[in-house]
């Protein structure tokens, strides 16, 4: 029955995904742990994505579609399917990606296991768009600490934020800001979860992100698979546009003079603020940050020198229109 309460809730949020969707919704439709609910919401998308959606909802009780009448960006798409959730735990999973088919079943036994854990997922390899093998990803970070501060200080490195697509506990993302349109809003959700519990990554490859060219990561960053190992001062020289992804997570930010790099920033700091720890350990976080962002600071004279050659740019606009307005007005009464 449809009013059946599942104990996870997956989220797929979509966008034109008609390629590779099929397969992601079948890695999800063939896994062993089946109390599960399958949210889509299709961010008005102008392919097959609603009619390949709708077919599969009508053959599967557990899946539910809905289609936003405009496109809302991603964060937004993200955050309501978590909105349109029931489950105890919850899932996002990307149009595109595939996942072994004891993925849920291991990520919930290790949460039911242990109540200090808050997000379970694995080990990754990337695929082509055939779904073959390309390579590993070894990011790998301390994220399984007790202590808050540490898991804080990990997650400040450079990383392409896969543990987003493990298994949550729901309350914990109750307890969490919704993703946010700044440039790294998955980056800074995974920060301030951390500081809720514990991140249990399971050692198998059980994740597989697909590699193609209409991907977020290959259009931000497109050399992003030359860094898939723990290496701080390789990862600063392959940094990512972060006025794409602004536009990307929220597409307001269109029409907007960005700082990026500074609103990470002060998303980083409201992380810290926000957090229900003592003052030590929020002291100890905020101490990590210039230290774990070494290297980074131009990234800040960056923002500052684009908006002025904005308004710089403006301004000669605006002064160039002024004379043409005054000219034509001066032509118009010696005419007169």
């Amino acid at each position: 029955m449809r009013n059946h309460l599942r104990r996870l809730s997956v989220g797929l949020p979509v966008y034109n995904g008609e390629k590779f969707i099929r397969e992601s919704i079948d890695s999800i439709l063939a896994q062993t742990f089946t109390d599960f609910e399958l949210i889509i919401c299709d961010n008005a998308s102008t392919d097959k994505t609603e009619e390949i959606c709708r077919a599969y909802a009508a053959k599967d009780e557990r899946i539910r579609y809905y289609r936003n009448e405009n496109n809302i960006g991603c964060a937004r798409n993200f955050n309501r399917v978590f909105q349109l959730s029931t489950g105890e735990y919850f899932k996002w999973i990307a149009y595109d990606d595939l996942h072994a088919p004891d993925f849920l079943e291991k990520c919930i036994e290790i949460l039911v296991q242990d109540s200090s854990v808050v997000l379970c997922h694995s080990h990754v390899y990337h695929i082509d768009e055939q779904g073959k093998f390309l390579q590993n990803y070894d990011i790998k970070f301390k994220t399984d600490s007790p202590k808050p501060q540490e898991r804080f200080q990990e997650l400040l490195t450079k990383h392409y934020c896969y543990q987003i697509y493990g298994v949550i506990r729901a309350d914990a993302i109750r307890k969490t800001p919704p993703l946010s349109g700044c440039a790294a809003a998955d980056a800074i959700f995974l920060l301030r979860l951390s500081l809720l519990g514990r991140f249990y990554e399971i050692p198998e490859y059980l994740f597989f992100p697909r590699t193609h060219p209409q991907q977020s990561l290959s259009m931000f960053l497109p050399n992003y698979l030359l860094t898939t190992h723990n290496n701080h001062q390789k990862s600063l020289r392959n940094l990512p546009d972060f006025y794409g992804y602004a536009v990307w997570f929220d597409s307001s930010n269109q029409s907007k003079i960005l700082l990026p790099h500074w609103r990470i920033l002060g998303e980083i700091l409201l992380s810290i603020w926000q957090a229900n720890l003592n003052w030590q350990v929020k002291l100890s976080c905020l101490f990590s940050v210039p230290k774990r962002l070494y290297g980074t600071e131009y990234l800040l004279l960056k923002d500052l020198l684009l908006v002025a050659r904005t308004y710089w740019v403006n301004w000669q606009i605006r002064q160039k229109a002024r004379g043409r307005r005054q000219k034509e007005g001066k032509s118009f009464h010696h005419h007169a």
